[in-house]
């Protein structure tokens, strides 16, 4: 009855203060004790993103492992989106747990734990795994809608983008710099190459936003950037 934790956080933020992951530790023991299974260790990631396949989390790839060898039969975590966020990564990995005889438990959802040992538990985590995918693709789009938003209003969006200045919460155009994009889509127009727009610019000595030199991607997002359109 063997069996090891798993638990993670997204941010550093909540990493450093780790009051989420201490609670999240003290739930898994207090199921383990109640279920009478012999916690043997806790597996942790710090700052990482459940977007990422488990086996690319250094925690998780380490979890992994330690699954591989056989060490345990119990898998544990809080919730299902501490573990996976994605459908088939979560649907694949447990399957081959359960080839190798282990169980995933997952200890409070809705207030209910399931164990994928039973044939209900199997049933419940695949719909969880649809659903912990689908919010978390419903969030990207809400954001991506928002940014969208805030783009074609003129507001500040994220990283202030070359032609601009912030001025509060709105974007303004920089005069120099939109001269600079103008230059950029005459030399494009001309047949002159990604590559050869950014040296040029660096050679003239003008910066790009952020005080580094200019590269291809960088010149290839300005002239493709809907906000830039009306820059002729």
């Amino acid at each position: 009855m063997e069996s090891i934790g798993y638990i993670r956080v997204s941010t550093e933020e909540q990493a450093r203060e780790g009051v989420s992951l201490d609670a999240q530790e003290a739930r898994l023991r207090s199921y383990c004790a109640a279920a009478g299974l012999t916690l043997v260790e806790v597996i942790r990631d710090e700052g990482v993103s459940a977007s990422k396949p488990l086996s690319s989390r250094p925690g998780g790839a380490a979890l992994l492992r330690v699954v591989a060898r056989r060490q345990v039969r119990h898998v544990v975590v809080v919730t299902l989106d501490r573990a996976f966020r994605n459908t088939i990564d979560c649907l694949t990995t447990v399957y081959a747990w359960d080839l190798a005889n282990v169980a995933l438990h997952l200890v409070d959802h809705g207030g209910q734990s399931i164990n994928t040992k039973t044939a209900v538990g199997r049933m419940f985590l695949t719909m969880l795994a649809g659903f912990a995918e689908m919010e978390r693709r419903l969030t990207a789009e809400r954001i991506t809608a928002a940014l969208r938003h805030k783009k074609g209003q003129g507001q500040v969006y994220g990283p202030v983008p070359f032609g601009y200045d912030r001025a509060g919460n709105r974007l303004v155009p920089n005069g120099a710099e939109q001269k600079v994009i103008r230059q950029m889509r005459r030399w494009r127009q001309a047949g002159r190459s990604l590559a050869w727009i950014a040296d040029t610019l660096t050679h003239r000595g003008i910066p790009a936003k952020r005080r580094g030199r200019w590269n291809a991607y960088g010149v290839r997002y300005i002239l493709r950037n809907p906000l830039h359109e009306e820059v002729a």
